[in-house]
């Protein structure tokens, strides 16, 4: 992904879904207008989702995912079918590919059910309507289609973009800040640092800082005490990567706002209230209580890793209790959480809003704490309160 593409978190998810052989990678293929999909007569030729990004006028840039049959059959088969429905925990529409000539089965209704129950905006694509005995018209959310010939396809992408929600005024910081304020980042380079570039987070809060006008200042924690220093006057806020606060908190004054970006993140995906109140299990926690660690992306972990080192030593040390840690990573997030005290989230930035806010479901459902990386660290150096003051409505949750 170069430099000024979106990132594919914050692209809009559109997953194609349906029967094996009813035709969703040539339809996939025709609304991208590029041959992303393996198409054949044999049935279960998609295994794996496909994913590719594009720009879907007049909406923008979006994520097309094809995925494999409903109806697939046998072991392997099943597992195709979970990995579909996995998908749905990511798909902010719907497109169900239905065979024109054999139209609605059975699949085809547990899919639709399955969209209502997430509350997924969908689309039925009625396909083959080039070939003979086909009959139907495009009616509401139904849309008549041949991959084959192109019919439709405009059509349907039409319906896309009405689907498609308007653009959100929603910022990781914009709002909290005003043209001419001054942002201080503090960026650590360690081991787990990415090679020749900044993380996502970090990338977002200085495009956000600059689109509202205001001047960005990036520094290491180890410069933090001099840059604050050689300022004119106090910055609007200092924000630092969480696992540096207890190190920064020390350096920054009282009377200067003070946050993070995972503690950002979570405002901008939605779950920072539910994390805020899901922190304090942590102050229960037992011997032998099992905390999962869980991460959006995945990487090769470092020996001083953030999610696996150092915040387990911090919980131990924080709580004086055995507590066993496991660890999820990308899309393998687990679905029964029953057995941990608590889930300890990263900030999600590469996955999309509707994935992060389902696993947060799942949690609350279930009965499990569901918090993240920067809330547990500010709430472990007592300073969750301090690093929270300058986020509306979250002050409240801690009285």
């Amino acid at each position: 992904m170069g430099l000024n593409a979106a990132p594919s978190a914050n692209r809009l998810h559109i997953g194609f879904f349906g029967r094996m052989n009813a035709g969703k990678s040539s339809v996939v293929n025709a609304v991208t207008g590029q041959e992303n999909s393996i198409v054949s007569d044999t049935k279960g030729t998609t295994t794996d989702p496909v994913m590719k990004t594009m720009e879907l006028l007049p909406h923008g840039p979006v994520v097309i995912i094809d995925t494999s049959g409903f109806d697939d059959t046998g072991s392997l088969g099943s597992l195709r079918v979970e990995k579909a429905k996995r998908i749905l925990n990511r798909t902010d529409i719907a497109v169900l590919v239905v065979d024109g000539q054999i139209g609605i089965s059975k699949e085809d209704e547990e899919l639709t059910e399955l969209f209502k129950k997430k509350n997924i905006p969908y689309i039925i694509a009625h396909n083959k309507a080039d070939l003979a005995g086909f009959s139907g018209k495009n009616e509401g959310n139904e849309v008549i289609v041949s991959a084959a010939d192109g019919k439709g396809i405009f059509e349907l992408k039409e319906l896309l973009g009405k689907l498609a929600p308007k653009d959100s005024e929603k910022r990781l910081l914009g709002d909290l800040i005003e043209k001419g304020d001054v942002v201080v980042l503090v960026t650590p380079i360690d081991e787990s640092a990415p090679k020749g570039r900044l993380i996502l987070p970090q990338q977002l809060a200085i495009r956000d800082i600059l689109d509202a006008d205001a001047t960005v200042v990036v520094t290491k924690e180890t410069g933090l005490e001099k840059t604050l220093k050689d300022l004119a006057k106090p910055p609007k806020m200092v924000i630092t990567d969480s696992q540096v606060f207890g190190y920064v908190q020390k350096i920054v004054p009282e009377d200067v706002p003070l946050t993070s970006f995972s503690i950002l993140m979570a405002r901008y995906k939605g779950y920072l209230e539910t994390a805020v109140r899901g922190v304090r299990a942590i102050a229960d926690l037992k011997d032998g209580d099992t905390v999962l660690m869980a991460e959006g992306c995945t990487h090769h972990r470092q020996c001083n890793d953030i999610g696996t080192v150092k915040i387990p030593n911090w919980l131990r040390k924080f709580t004086g209790k055995d507590i066993k840690i496991e660890t999820s990573s990308g899309f393998g997030f687990p679905e029964d959480l029953s057995k941990y005290a608590v889930v300890i989230h990263c900030g999600g930035c590469m996955l999309n809003e509707r994935e992060v806010l389902y696993r947060m479901k799942c949690a609350e459902d279930q009965g499990t704490a569901f918090t993240n990386y920067g809330v547990t660290i500010a709430y472990i150096n007592g300073i969750l309160k301090r690093s929270t003051s300058v986020l509306p409505g979250i002050a409240e949750l801690l009285k």
